[in-house]
């Protein structure tokens, strides 16, 4: 069982969750039951989805030390194709799930996600450094199904900014990653912005994006998807909390700990976001209207 616990990420696939239940939380009149099924399905879908993309890279992940413990490298799961049928079957489970919960609109958008995922940015990893820049897309698309699930309308200003900041998350995330783990990147033949920019460079680059992505936080409040004012300054004192953080990447001393440390707190700000969200749409409306 631990084996497969470990092909579905459950921490990254409960990522995904929480976000699509934040969008339907956001499209909807108040929490229900069906938020939690959204949540869950979205769950299956992307244990689905990782178990999938562990097969798919099983060679490449032999290669780096970071994922070559992972079960497939490692030898601790003997036939990939298991680890194959254990992923289509939650996926198919994933799909079913959100198309009766949500309807046929956010089980499409599901299987673009998948999709785009697994075939897309995974074929795109291979053949350029840039990858994660399209391959963002994944991010912002559980929102939106959550969205889409609670009958929130698709061409709302309100949905754009918010899938634009979960795309503006996640490419400084996985850069974070790279400046960690990049020559691991190089030496199993994949590009790599490392043999590109110096260090330093990169350094400079990510802390742009993470700038980046704390300003198109601080978009949220001007959609009035926030509407009270102790919303608004939690989330401009979690943004320029991430912003002072990632002051460190300019000071060019960073070592793999301390980017590992940074990569945390970036998980920790966006689920801070998430929670400023849920609370000011729970909490501080009922109170205030």
């Amino acid at each position: 069982m631990k084996v497969y616990f470990e092909l579905i990420r459950i921490k990254v696939s409960l990522f995904s969750a929480l976000s699509a239940a934040t969008g339907y939380l956001l499209a909807s009149s108040g929490w229900d039951l069906r938020a939690a099924g959204i949540g869950g399905s979205i769950f299956l879908l992307a244990c689905g989805a990782s178990a999938l993309n562990q097969f798919q890279e099983r060679e490449r992940d032999g290669l780096m030390s970071r994922t070559k413990d992972r079960p497939l490298p490692s030898g601790r799961l003997r036939y990939p194709e298991r680890a194959l049928s254990f992923s289509i079957v939650l996926i198919i489970t994933g799909l079913c799930s959100l198309d009766l919960c949500g309807g046929s609109a956010p089980a499409l958008l599901g299987l673009f996600t998948l999709l785009w995922y697994n075939g897309a940015y995974t074929f795109l990893k291979g053949k350029t450094a840039f990858a994660i820049i399209p391959g963002s897309l994944v991010g912002a698309m559980p929102p939106a199904i959550g969205w889409l699930s609670a009958g929130g309308d698709p061409f709302s200003s309100k949905l754009l900014f918010l899938c634009f900041f979960f795309f503006m998350w996640q490419v400084p995330h996985f850069w974070l990653l790279l400046l960690r783990c990049g020559k691991e990147y190089e030496q199993a033949g994949l590009p790599s912005l490392s043999t590109m920019f110096s260090r330093k460079q990169l350094g400079r680059i990510v802390f742009i994006w993470l700038g980046a992505a704390a300003v198109s936080g601080m978009f949220l409040t001007s959609t009035g998807m926030i509407r009270n004012i102790s919303s608004d300054y939690a989330l401009a004192v979690f943004s320029l909390w991430l912003v002072w953080n990632g002051t460190k990447l300019l000071t060019h001393r960073e070592k793999g700990k301390s980017y590992e440390i940074l990569f945390r707190r970036t998980n920790i700000y966006m689920l801070l976001v998430m929670a400023v969200l849920t609370a000011d749409k729970l909490i501080i409306r009922s109170l205030f209207e």
